[in-house]
């Protein structure tokens, strides 16, 4: 596989964790995606849409031979087989695949922005990225995340739900 990319799942109806499962079964099914690293499940206060239920999040490293866009398809893909509806923005979701990086690219489409725009203010995109890579650095200001992390201000509302340990823990 050519490309390294990582990956931002969340979910937050039940069965939730049920839905992060089903997406990394999805994922280890398709033949263009190696699931590679497996970051921890933490569970979340709501961002910007604060009236819904907590989330489950985790962050996925993975090795791909889609471009871009047709990895973008293939998340767009596994939400709709999960039965995603996006009626309220940054509302209930059964399951919710964001690339966060694709090798170092640096791309803004109307469809795509890589590395995703809003990443490096949300802990709970950082804390189970920095767990899969803590010497990962942003491809435009070549921060570390780590570092970024650190400036997070809403870190007290990622906790650590369930431990994963080693790219195999997290099948079911």
């Amino acid at each position: 596989m050519d490309n390294l990319a990582y990956l931002a799942l969340g979910s937050n109806i039940e069965p939730r964790f049920d839905y992060l499962q089903h997406a990394i079964r999805l994922l280890r099914n398709n033949p263009d995606i190696k699931v590679c690293k497996v970051s921890s499940i933490y569970e979340t206060n709501p961002v910007g849409y604060t009236e819904q239920g907590q989330f489950l999040n985790m962050a996925v490293q993975i090795e791909t031979r889609l471009s871009p866009f047709d990895l973008l398809a293939a998340c767009l893909e596994i939400e709709k087989k999960l039965r995603r509806k996006r009626e309220i923005h940054w509302g209930p979701r059964t399951i919710d695949l964001d690339i966060l990086l694709y090798n170092q690219e640096n791309m803004k489409t109307e469809n795509l922005t890589i590395p995703h725009p809003r990443m490096h203010e949300r802990a709970f995109v950082l804390v189970p990225l920095a767990e899969l890579d803590h010497a990962l650095c942003d491809p435009v200001t070549k921060t570390p995340y780590a570092e970024l992390l650190k400036k997070c201000t809403d870190k007290d509302g990622v906790r650590l739900w369930k431990q994963i340990t080693g790219d195999t823990a997290f099948l079911p």
